[in-house]
């Protein structure tokens, strides 16, 4: 400013045209000139210049340059972190690992949630049907549900969160995860139900803890959801959990479900003992091994990810002991975390998971690891053991006493005339009802209810093997 103003004041005194008169010191000093604003520079052009850049690329030879190296992007190394990571351990080391929780916590954290971004989910409303609003299922392996009234002008699709999931060795949707179903969703459940062909469902959460966790999604007795009509036939009480019979009817078609309720296992935590995880855990496989076409096994909790991961895992995990010897927990939470990200939600959660597998393993005892057979458990003449045994010589045959077309099914089971099925079915007319159903000519008779005589309450926690703390 300074150089300005006293280029000015020069300009004015060598000027021809300005007075010759001198100059009063007191007379304001005029006032220094202005320079026109300059005008503002377009990216296109060169700084100090109106001339536009242009770079001239038709010299190049684009055939000789060598293309670029393809860039794992974040979501390409998560994946792979989970298709690739394992850790398979033998019972001595299942073992030793389930007590080193500070290194289980570690190995927890580096494992990837692969949390679905709600940008991939381009599903409108959908947030309407989500119970929470991070939990969301992955969309390659989503369930999608068809709708029955899309020839009467409605969405061809419905919407469900929920995801198949894979099971031991890989085998394609053995389970679909899912939430707990919401006031506007039980409908959508039992379409699900109903178009899987699932004849089992885990329910592993309390209604409330706290806050909803879950809808009442089924009848005391009897009731409609929906174009479904359910009926409870036979409610049977085990330790730890609550196995239900329930008849469920679209028009002439009947099929039969089986619906067990685990509700003392709370939300984040774990529970004190491992032997009703166990039991359950058997309890289902054995069902499910009894019945021609299964369907995915329907497990859920409030989220959809914790507890139900755990039950997932701890099944999977006991069949790789059956067929191997062999538990990789770190490999099967990853491949759960692939098909719905967040299974396993808690690093307290993941060390159950080891402690309920290292349980598991000690209850096999020592087997020869070379033998491509299931691997039977050992006999045991207390009925407090959580795993029922098998004692046939003929380890090729799941079930003592039938011929099996599965030859290799995981877990050998028996054969009970009087507490393998609490409820005494028929044949039925349908001949694609995946389950024979009971009908009842009294529908207003109380429901009977049955105590499990194969296992005795309490005397699990006395044990060494199903205990903690």
């Amino acid at each position: 400013m300074f150089q300005l103003f006293h280029a000015t004041m020069s300009e004015s005194a060598e000027s021809p045209s300005l007075s010759s008169h001198p100059v009063d010191p007191y007379q304001s000093a005029p006032c220094p000139a202005v320079s026109a604003p300059r005008k503002p520079v377009r990216l296109q052009e060169r700084r100090g210049s109106n001339v536009s850049l242009v770079l001239d690329v038709s010299s190049l030879n684009l055939g000789a340059v060598e293309p670029l190296c393809s860039i794992s992007t974040p979501k390409e190394t998560i994946l792979h972190l989970l298709r690739t990571s394992t850790r398979p351990l033998t019972p001595s080391q299942l073992q030793k690992a389930s007590e080193e929780t500070s290194r289980l916590n570690s190995e927890y954290q580096k494992i990837p949630p692969n949390f679905v971004n709600p940008a991939e989910l381009d599903i409108p409303r959908h947030a309407l049907k989500d119970r929470y609003k991070t939990i969301l299922p992955n969309p390659v392996t989503r369930v999608c549900l068809r709708n029955p009234a899309a020839e009467e002008g409605g969405d061809c699709e419905i919407y469900i969160n929920a995801n198949y999931i894979k099971g031991f060795n890989g085998a394609p949707s053995t389970y679909i995860a899912t939430q707990g179903p919401m006031m506007n969703t039980v409908h959508d459940f039992w379409e699900m139900v109903w178009q899987e062909g699932s004849t089992s469902i885990v329910m592993i959460t309390k209604l409330k803890e706290r806050n909803e966790k879950c809808e009442l999604y089924w009848p005391e007795r009897e009731g409609s959801y929906g174009r479904f009509e359910l009926r409870v036939s036979i409610v049977k009480e085990c330790d730890g959990y609550t196995v239900r019979d329930m008849v469920i009817q679209v028009g002439s078609e009947s099929r039969l479900v089986r619906h067990y309720w685990y509700s003392s296992w709370p939300d984040h935590q774990t529970p004190d003992c491992t032997g009703p995880l166990l039991r359950l855990v058997v309890d289902v496989e054995e069902h499910r091994l009894s019945l021609p076409n299964p369907g995915p096994t329907v497990v859920h909790c409030s989220a959809g990810i914790g507890r139900t991961g755990c039950f997932i895992a701890s099944s999977i995990g006991c069949l790789q002991l059956q067929h191997t010897r062999k538990a990789d927990v770190l490999g099967i939470v990853c491949k759960l975390r692939l098909d719905r990200g967040g299974m396993i939600q808690t690093s307290e959660q993941y060390q159950f998971l080891y402690l309920t597998l290292a349980h598991y393993s000690q209850q096999l005892g020592d087997t020869d690891s070379s033998s491509d057979s299931p691997i039977p458990v050992q006999t045991s003449s207390t009925t407090d053991s959580p795993i029922p045994v098998q004692t046939n010589s003929t380890t090729d045959s799941p079930i003592p006493g039938e011929t099996s077309s599965t030859t290799d099914s995981p877990i050998p089971v028996q054969t009970s005339s009087t507490t393998d099925s609490p409820t005494p079915v028929q044949t039925s007319s349908t001949t694609d009802s995946p389950i024979p159903v009971q009908t009842s000519s009294t529908t207003d008779s109380p429901i009977p209810v049955q105590t499990s005589s194969t296992i005795e309450t309490g005397d699990d926690r006395k044990s060494p093997y199903f205990c903690i703390g």
